[in-house]
């Protein structure tokens, strides 16, 4: 495998969706970009800008796993994530660039699984995160306070490419620098 695995991580809050919708909206349809769609033991949110995912339940991801449909798979934040094998078959042809929403703390087997690959690092201040965390109203302000206090460190495998994105103002100021950096690296060719 190549650079061309954009796997994207970064703490909750950091607009990790906000930030990847935004690109799929100013990436012309004719390039050579595959947006790989999670699986995760959740029902899919009502709210506009969330993620839509392939929504399963717990008999559901097992199944999958016993039948080897997974790439990678991980657990965070009390539910179950997968990315089918399917989703990646793009880059074995036409050069194909693939972005994965991942995990950190899964980022060591992934990299172990396709060497080279780009990480995306999204990160935001920790009073940014908080806010952007309490704007969702999913969680109670002990659950917040707790999230935040979790962190993972990014310990980058060695051959792994970096990309850092401090996504700390405007969605269109943070998508203008992602964008740059991602042409520097040639992907959409």
């Amino acid at each position: 495998m190549n650079q061309r695995l954009i796997y994207v991580v970064g703490p909750s809050g950091a607009g990790k969706d906000s930030l990847l919708s935004w690109l799929r909206r100013q990436t012309p349809v004719s390039a050579p970009v595959h947006w790989a769609r999670r699986t995760i033991n959740r029902p899919n949110s009502k709210e506009p800008r969330s993620e839509q995912h392939e929504a399963v339940d717990d008999a559901g991801f097992d199944g999958l796993l016993a039948a080897d449909q997974f790439a990678m798979h991980w657990q965070a934040n009390s539910h179950r994530y997968g990315i089918r094998k399917s989703e990646l078959s793009l880059l074995k042809s036409h050069n194909y660039s693939v972005f994965v929403n991942g995990s950190r703390a899964h980022l060591p087997q992934a990299a172990l699984a396709f060497p080279r690959l780009t990480v995306l690092h999204i990160t935001a201040d920790l009073s940014v995160l908080r806010e952007r965390l309490r704007l969702r109203a999913r969680e109670s302000e002990a659950a917040i306070e707790s999230r935040l206090l979790r962190t993972v460190d990014l310990d980058l495998p060695a051959g792994c490419h970096l990309v850092e994105i401090e996504n700390n103002t405007s969605l269109e100021v943070s998508g203008r620098q992602l964008l740059l950096h991602l042409n520097s690296l040639n992907l959409w060719q």
